[in-house]
């Protein structure tokens, strides 16, 4: 199931988490609902809340400054939508741009979604080795775009107004 993002009380994204964790920081009472999935509950003996998509803490959180997204195979695939950086096809795999038997670093700059077709095809090689051409550069997310792609929101004009504005 999806992910739920968590704002701090200032409304301000910090992460997110999954939907079992956001309930019981809900039923705790250490966290709101800001915006919940329209139409679905959780209903119990003693409680009945609304499924929650957004939920923001209670108390401020102080966190310290992060200058840069953490890097994981799951987020180039989420950077790259799924698509293959070499034919555009839906990517399942990650594939380094310059082979980590070269020298290729497990980074942001360095790794491409790839279908598993092209994956194979280039092998061990460059993309200039193997006659392939990139359709897009690799880019480094912001921490706050890292967030924003993990939930799947690839426009900003998307978002509610109030979330918005801290993003």
């Amino acid at each position: 199931m999806r992910e739920t993002l968590v704002l701090n009380a200032s409304f301000e994204p910090l992460s997110t988490v999954s939907l079992h964790r956001a309930v019981v920081l809900v039923m705790q009472d250490k966290a709101v609902v800001e915006q919940a999935h329209s139409g679905l509950r959780f209903r119990a003996a003693q409680v009945d809340i609304p499924v929650p998509q957004v939920i923001r803490l209670c108390r401020y959180v102080r966190v310290p400054f992060r200058q840069r997204a953490p890097w994981s195979r799951r987020g180039v695939l989420v950077r790259d939508r799924h698509r293959c950086a070499y034919c555009g096809r839906r990517a399942a795999t990650v594939d380094h741009v310059v082979p980590k038997s070269h020298g290729g670093a497990d980074s942001w700059l360095n790794t491409v979604a790839a279908c598993s077709e092209d994956n194979q095809r280039k092998a061990d090689r460059t993309p200039e080795q193997a006659g392939m051409r990139l359709l897009a550069q690799p880019f480094e997310p912001t921490p706050a775009d890292a967030l924003l792609l993990a939930l799947g929101v690839r426009d900003r004009a998307a978002l509610p107004e109030w979330l918005a504005r801290t993003a």
